[in-house]
């Protein structure tokens, strides 16, 4: 499989364009602040997609996320990209919500990450290359798993935030 570096945009600590362009690759390696947008995905009975990342993949191959997403491209949303990654990794065409944007410091390197939030559809058409599995959990069955199998170190942070920011919600 050939990887391809994506165009990022590095941005400063209040989440403010910068204007300059770098690969994600060399942000990553520089620990630069840039923009990556995440979706947790529920279906209409409120469980929540969990996937197993493809073992060809360069970052955490095989492990567990709470969330589908990659990197915000230069000149595109939060929600744009979260839509993107949908497409790509799940084969869906939807828009998520964004509910919330922090700054993450527990992944690769430090990056703005954009939480959203979808209801969709159970059958998806995940794309191997991305995705090695995937299956519908409930919030009990998830929060067992982010301490039984190996996630991406943001997907704990991240996932912790979404479940306090719907607390608040209700």
């Amino acid at each position: 499989m050939c990887v391809v570096d994506e165009w990022v945009e590095r941005v400063d600590d209040q989440d403010r364009a910068l204007g300059v362009v770098v690969g994600r690759g060399q942000a990553i390696r520089e620990a630069w602040l840039h923009r990556v947008a995440v979706t947790v995905c529920r279906d209409e009975r409120g469980r929540i997609l969990v996937h197993r990342r493809s073992e060809q993949l360069s970052r955490f191959p095989g492990f567990h996320e709470a969330m589908v997403g990659g990197a915000v491209k230069v000149d595109e949303s939060y929600e744009q990209a979260a839509a993107r990654e949908l497409a790509e990794e799940l084969g869906i065409r939807v828009l998520p919500r964004l509910l919330f944007t922090f700054l993450n410091r527990s992944g690769l390197s430090p990056h703005w990450l954009g939480v959203h939030e979808v209801v969709m559809p159970t059958r998806v058409a995940a794309d191997p290359d991305e995705v090695a599995w995937h299956g519908w959990l409930i919030d009990s069955e998830l929060r067992s798993a982010l301490l039984e199998w190996r996630f991406t170190p943001d997907s704990h942070e991240a996932f912790s935030r979404y479940l306090a920011f719907r607390a608040a919600q209700s």
